[in-house]
């Protein structure tokens, strides 16, 4: 027949980690199933005392002998069985139709209850599922009576005209229903009924079961009865059905074990699967919830036929634990503030990866008592163990379904689940570890660009007016360069901890790079979010101690409003926040407030330097770029001895553009090589042109950082000397002392090599430098340039005048020849020829010229250089 193996119980989960988790049947179907079970007993108990009264009984010496063998067949029936699981009770397709068919044909009604009642309840308490005793009982009486009932009636019924054994046969059949349906009733109870189609279909094959074992013990009655040895052809049929059925059982069993493997380690990859989104929360990727663990530590309990199982997560000593508890509740001592601690508990010392069984009839008294705690006879305990660490274990405790206990398939079946499981696991920290990375700071632990970018689009769904906000940790690069990269590192970490603490933990906070970050404010006006910079830039500009320093450092901050006063729309494009943030960072830091909100006037000026940068290059080659000249005039006596080279860029949309607007933008892009190569080439074809008319004049050229940085420049140089055929004296490098001392261990070799040339160097805009005198002497230079600031100002300032005095004293006891720049008028002329200047450049005596003006200014005020002629010229201002 096919009868309910046992009833689902509540599942609950001790532990002293994090709090239990419970499910399973709710008290109140429980109490529902327990009254259920004693109707059901009363039931019995009636129906057997029936007809107990009704059917006749007689004593027979024999009896003796039938009724010991029919409690054996019982018990062998009880133990010979094919487990089936439907939904969450499980069934037991077993072969008791056979000896009650034969107690049908052989044994009164008495002796075969008492033999169904002692195998049956001998059973259930060999198993240690004792606890539905009085369903289990009502059961068998039932199973037993009816039958008994069910056969008289046919049988006087049918009297001669069917054979003595039709009543047997018929109320045998009616033991298999009985079992079925009562099953299917407390499954109702419990509130796991099946459908009728299915209840239907398997009340059929119930039937099919019982009227196949009915068969088998109807023919080998007939068999012994009527055949000499009878008895031996029965056993050997019944050895092989036995052994039929038992393989079947074991194939069965792999089945299901294959299918519970596919079933939890599918369980824990979907429930891995879902993506998780950013978290504003710095802490790493914790493991999912016990809740999602329950269906796999279910689906354990069910293949293992386990009275309980115990999953435990995350059994590493630094971590919390989760336990997930499936089946019978565990006792209160177990649960209790007495109850023996993870670490403490010797079941959960597990070296290795092997499955350890332990039983308290034999083990140590350590191990007893833990099994104790547990209300457990036996116990199956595996480790997780994943690549690096124990993720957690398993324990089954009491087998139900076999009286022997957990076996050898159970042992195999548990190792193989751990180590997918395990694994499984495993490969989901590794998914969690590697999305978290994804969206957070590995520095600081804050969210990344990519994490900021992902929540800032979940917010501007939900809100229309967020802010983003944008702030600088400035002077990390002096710190990196003076203490290490390692000491920055400190810095933008405690710069994190220090807006984390002003923010508080649920607003989202973002290093985006470097010194960078960013704060996704919601539903803030531009005040509240101009008040919140402040004081983030207030925190982040407190000194930092380090170690036995104390560095000072200072902040910027910029915010926009996806919401902007003077648009009816919401901006929605993040990267757009961002950018329109980070413009209001820069125009921040040429500010005096350090804090600046985005305006559109400020993108249309960072719009017009991306234009500028895109387009110089193109620029240089269509002829935009030109190459302007403003002459240097010998003092006193106003011959031109040379020009310098400058650039001017006719814009075809912005027209005529000062340098001072597009030669920073080109010296930060890193487009000067370019320019420099471009003015380079144009001053030597022009050299060589004056030279092959006749005119012997020097041209200078300036010099940036990034030119004196490239050990290759004296090389270009030097060949586009030769190329073009001019004497190296006729050119002149001008560069400022500031880029000489920005790293003067690389520029000082590439100005010696280019001294070595025969090239002629001038330190421009000197006076202006930090460091002017202490390294004059070192530079490998030939003249000094005064700067215009101090020129210009002699008139009205006697400070100005000393100064340009002293430069010109100080130039000539260094014997380098001294340029004045910026003369304007003819005093300042007068007052530099007093003071023996050498060279003077500026207004008075003309304004940059475009080549061919200056050509044209040139024939008609200077004398042809090879001596032929020596005329003084008058100046423009003659």
């Amino acid at each position: 027949m096919i009868e309910r193996r046992h009833s689902p119980e509540p599942q609950a989960l001790p532990d002293a980690g994090r709090p239990p988790v419970r499910v399973g049947v709710e008290p109140e179907r429980r109490r529902t199933f327990t009254g259920f079970s004693l109707a059901v007993l009363v039931a019995g108990i009636v129906v057997s005392a029936a007809t107990s009264a009704w059917l006749p009984s007689e004593y027979r010496p024999e009896l003796l002998i039938i009724g010991p063998l029919l409690a054996l067949g019982f018990l062998l029936a009880e133990q010979l069985t094919i487990d089936v699981d439907v939904k969450r009770v499980g069934w037991t397709i077993s072969f008791t139709e056979i000896p009650l068919i034969l107690g049908l044909l052989t044994a009164p009604f008495e002796v075969v209850l008492a033999a169904n009642l002692l195998a049956g309840l001998g059973t259930q308490v060999g198993r240690r599922a004792a606890t539905h005793v009085a369903y289990n009982a009502g059961v068998l009486c039932l199973e037993i009576a009816v039958p008994f009932a069910v056969a008289t009636v046919v049988n006087r019924a049918v009297v001669d005209a069917a054979p003595t054994w039709f009543g047997a046969a018929a109320g045998t059949l009616t033991s298999s229903l009985i079992s079925c349906g009562f099953a299917l009733a407390a499954l109702h109870v419990l509130g796991g009924g099946v459908r009728g189609s299915a209840g239907a279909r398997l009340a059929v094959r119930t039937l099919a079961v019982g009227l196949l074992n009915t068969s088998i013990g109807l023919v080998g009655y007939e068999v012994v009865i009527s055949t000499l040895w009878g008895w031996v052809l029965v056993g050997l049929v019944a050895a092989g059905v036995v052994v039929l059925y038992r393989a079947y059982s074991g194939l069965m069993r792999e089945q299901r074990d294959l299918e519970t493997l596919s079933d939890v380690s599918l369980s824990v990859a979907r429930s891995g699967q879902a993506c998780p989104g950013p978290s504003g929360a710095e802490v790493a990727p914790a493991d999912s919830s016990s809740e999602e663990w329950t269906p796999v530590a279910e689906r354990i309990r069910e293949q293992l036929n386990a009275k309980r199982v115990v999953l435990r997560l995350g059994l590493d000593p630094r971590g919390e634990v989760d336990t997930v508890v499936v089946g019978e509740p565990l006792p209160e001592a177990a649960s209790g503030a007495g109850a023996v601690t993870l670490r403490e508990c010797p079941l959960l010392q597990l070296p290795g990866s092997h499955v350890r069984s332990y039983r308290a009839l034999d083990a140590p008294e350590d191990i007893r008592r833990a099994l104790h705690l547990r209300g457990a006879y036996e116990s199956l305990v595996v480790p997780l163990r994943g690549t690096d660490q124990l993720l957690g274990a398993i324990e089954a405790h009491d087998r139900v379904s076999r009286w022997r206990g957990f076996g050898r398939a159970d042992t195999r079946l548990l190792h193989t689940l751990a180590s997918h499981l395990a694994t499984a696991m495993d490969n989901r920290r590794l998914l969690a570890r590697l999305r978290y990375d994804a969206y957070h700071d590995p520095l600081t632990g804050l969210l990344n660009r990519a994490g900021f970018c992902e929540m800032t689009a979940e917010e501007l769904r939900d809100h229309d007016d967020v802010v983003v906000l944008r702030l600088d940790l400035e002077l990390l690069t002096s710190v990196s360069e003076a203490l290490g990269y390692a000491w920055g590192d400190r810095m933008v970490m405690a710069a994190g901890r220090r807006m984390r603490e002003v923010l508080g933990p649920e607003v989202p906070l973002a290093r985006l790079e470097a010194n960078s970050f960013a704060v996704l404010l919601v539903d803030h006006t531009e005040t509240s979010a101009h008040e919140v910079a402040e004081r983030l830039r207030s925190m982040i500009a407190e000194p930092y101690p380090l170690d036995r320093l104390v560095v000072e450092a200072s902040g910027v901050a910029g915010y926009v409003s996806s919401a902007p006063a003077d648009s009816d729309e919401a901006e929605t494009d993040v990267d757009l926040l961002l950018q329109r943030a980070d413009v209001a960072v820069r125009a921040a830091r040429s500010g005096d407030d350090g804090v600046r909100a985005y305006a559109p006037s400020m993108g249309q000026i960072f719009l017009r330097r991306f234009q500028l940068v895109t387009q110089f290059r193109n620029a240089l080659d269509t002829g935009q770029v030109e190459t302007h000249y403003q002459p240097k005039v010998a003092l006193p006596g106003r011959e031109v001895v040379g020009a310098e080279a400058l650039v001017r860029w006719s814009h075809p949309e912005y027209g005529r553009l000062a340098p001072d607007e597009f030669i920073p933008v080109v010296e930060a892009t890193g487009l000067v090589d370019a320019l420099t190569s471009f003015v380079l080439e144009r001053a030597l074809e022009k050299v060589r042109d004056w030279l092959s008319r006749g005119l012997h004049l020097a041209v200078a050229v300036n010099l940036s950082v990034r030119n004196l940085a490239d050990e290759s420049f004296p090389e270009r140089v030097a060949e586009g000397l030769e190329r073009h055929g001019v004497p190296a004296g006729l050119l002149t490098f001008e560069l400022t002392e500031s880029s000489v001392m920005a790293d003067p261990d690389r520029s000082l070799p590439v100005l010696r090599r280019l001294r070595a040339l025969g090239v002629v160097l001038a330190i421009d805009d000197f006076g202006t430098g930090y460091s002017s005198l202490a390294y004059l002497r070192q530079l490998p230079v030939d003249e000094v340039k005064i700067d215009k600031s101090f020129v210009l100002g002699m008139g009205t300032d006697l400070s100005d005048m000393a100064v340009v005095r002293s430069i010109v004293e100080l130039g000539h006891s260094l014997e380098l020849s001294v340029v004045a720049e910026g003369v304007e008028d003819d005093a300042s002329r007068d007052q530099l020829v007093r003071m023996g200047c050498d060279t003077a450049q500026g207004y008075l005596f003309s304004r940059p010229l475009s080549e061919d003006r200056f050509e044209t200014w040139l024939w008609a005020r200077t004398t042809r250089s090879r001596g032929e002629q020596a005329d003084t010229i008058p100046t423009l201002g003659s």
